[in-house]
């Protein structure tokens, strides 16, 4: 994982249809990398996971390896 602030251009951000408050974070596909952000803040720093990364991140939150930070 890297923080980049350069992300530029069209970038179609996704948030969960569960962000009721709006502060939530934002994921996109962003050439060959993952990378998420704020969805506040669209001209903070973003995140960067390359997709192998990004898989294997979503692959515990599957199996619930992160389900005590919420």
């Amino acid at each position: 994982m890297s923080s980049n602030p350069m992300v530029s251009g069209n970038v179609d951000w996704r948030v969960s249809s569960q962000c009721e408050s709006g502060a939530c974070v934002g994921v996109a596909r962003y050439g060959e990398f993952i990378i998420i952000g704020n969805s506040n803040d669209p001209e903070a720093p973003a995140s960067w996971f390359t997709r192998q990364e990004w898989s294997a991140f979503i692959a515990g939150v599957k199996l619930g390896e992160f389900d005590d930070f919420s």
